[in-house]
């Protein structure tokens, strides 16, 4: 048995089933290996591609997502997905192939200080110089995605450590360095709290029911940053919507007349706060990220474990307040906003996927989350081409239908992920936006750059014939009434829909 063996042994030990990726030359080693196991490789076109789907195949159901490729070539074309990952926190493994290690800091084909490159867009990057640092890197890394969920973690294999066979494979003794000495002035604060407020974030998911139990108890209302919509379903009348640039009219009420606001698993952006609120209790597992008089680094289930809640009356009060928001052009014939808002009606327990552009707006706005892992896209990053291959993780993880709601720029960014949808025959349904051009960038250059609109025209393909080419349906509507009409059938994917739309401004945050 070599290191890539026991490697793989080792991945299947730990409920790996699913890995995406590329293969190429010096990642062979592990590629022979997962040819004799349990797993199933999703073989993508593209490495962005495969680290994009171990994203989606984390988020859409908390499962540890895998992505591979090979050296530089293959590893360098991880670098934006990772960062995606990297700015969401979103945890998965990503393994890369390297040369062997006499080429390191050479000018050898295909030599790059790839593990180097990577540390500013991983947790981690490990470069083991033998077969038992490899292993340890390994459990090391899984350990910690499982535990403290908060970014890749890369680990760079040379071709000869793969194929070592004198190693070492050592358990781990791993502790975690919390540091919970402000539970007693959180306690405090807690205990004055007349009009407390949660505002959740991805870090809390883990304690969905805890905190439904909590808020439901106590009468305690709830706001979400946007990675921790569905925690509390968005049709509880204690989930008060976001918070930060898209609030809704109660969770920026309740926001504003808050006196005690408990913060859990929140990155504390500038999305969510403008400026640091006073009596904030913020609890996360990342250290950097906290702020505030009353930071708690740890676990939220820890933070929960030690805290007492009390029943509070303010809920109501909010709840006088009308949340309606308005949006222009929603039964308009061929605005976006319209196709979106009937697509995610017709949809609407359905997983939906959004890539990046002024469709993305429209679909948050417009998707009501009922559960974590309800609607998946890049908040931090938000690179153009992150959908299909999100959708396609998400459809491998869930084995559910999933929602696919893209524009015309972005779907062609990963559009050669439409052979991994159809060969491995998955049931995600596309709509894709055409309106012929990078409609938010046009946006920009003509409000804020008082400029005529420049290289955001689109002379795209026809979509419905480019699907077809790849074996997939694929119909095309131009008109509200048609789209109705289609959205009256049993659809179910691979299936590709062309919707042709008129230009639009989105509300774009201040």
């Amino acid at each position: 048995m070599n290191v890539a063996d026991r490697f793989v042994e080792i991945l299947e030990e730990e409920g790996v089933e699913n890995v995406f990726g590329v293969p190429g030359e010096q990642i062979t080693p592990i590629y022979k290996s997962l040819s004799a196991s349990s797993i199933n490789h999703i073989l993508t076109r593209h490495e962005q591609a495969a680290a994009h789907a171990a994203d989606g195949y984390y988020r859409s159901t908390g499962k540890l997502g895998v992505c591979i490729a090979t050296a530089s070539p293959g590893a360098l074309n991880f670098t934006m997905a990772l960062a995606t990952a990297f700015k969401d926190n979103v945890p998965i493994l990503v393994l890369t192939g390297d040369n062997e290690l006499e080429y390191r800091n050479t000018d050898h084909f295909q030599t790059t200080p790839q593990f180097e490159m990577f540390r500013h867009i991983t947790r981690a990057s490990y470069n083991p110089l033998n077969g038992t640092e490899a292993l340890y890197a390994l459990r090391a890394a899984i350990f910690e995605l499982k535990t403290i969920p908060k970014g890749p973690i890369h680990i760079n294999l040379a071709k000869d450590v793969l194929l070592q066979e004198d190693f070492d494979d050592i358990k781990l003794c791993y502790l975690c360095e919390d540091d919970m000495s402000n539970i007693t002035r959180a306690q405090e604060l807690i205990d004055k709290s007349e009009r407390p407020l949660f505002i959740l974030g991805a870090g809390a998911i883990s304690q969905k029911e805890r905190l439904e139990e909590i808020a439901l108890k106590y009468r305690i209302p709830v706001t979400t940053t946007f990675h921790g919509r569905g925690i509390i379903s968005e049709d509880d009348d204690l989930n008060l919507g976001m918070v930060g640039i898209r609030s809704a009219p109660r969770s920026k009420y309740a926001f504003e007349h808050a006196d005690c606001i408990i913060a859990l698993g929140i990155r504390a952006s500038e999305r969510t706060f403008q400026e640091v609120p006073e009596n904030l209790i913020h609890v996360n597992i990342n250290r950097d990220v906290l702020v505030g008089d009353c930071p708690i680094h740890g676990k939220v289930e820890d933070f929960l474990a030690e805290i007492t809640f009390k029943k509070v009356d303010w809920i109501d009060e909010i709840l006088r307040i009308d949340n309606t928001i308005e949006i222009e052009g929603s039964d308009d014939d061929l605005k976006p906003q319209a196709a979106i808002k009937r697509i995610l009606s017709r949809f609407y327990d359905n997983i939906t996927v959004s890539d990046a552009g002024s469709h993305t707006t429209w679909t948050t706005l417009f998707k009501k989350c009922l559960r974590p892992g309800h609607l998946l896209f890049s908040g931090s990053m938000a690179p153009m081409g992150y959908g299909l291959p999100a959708a396609i993780g998400a459809a491998i993880a869930s084995d559910e239908k999933i929602i696919l709601i893209n524009g015309d720029g972005d779907f062609q960014m990963n559009v050669q992920e439409l052979a991994t949808l159809k060969e491995n025959d998955l049931d995600v349904i596309v709509f894709i936006l055409n309106n012929s051009e990078f409609a938010i960038i046009r946006q920009w250059q003509e409000d804020f750059y008082d400029m005529e609109a420049y290289q955001v025209e689109l002379k795209n393909p026809d979509f419905v014939k480019l699907a077809s080419s790849y074996g997939i349906d694929a119909v095309r509507v131009e008109n509200l009434e048609d789209l109705e009409m289609l959205l009256q059938n049993e659809l179910a994917g691979p299936l590709v829909v062309e919707v042709v739309v008129e230009s639009e401004k989105v509300p774009l945050p201040k």
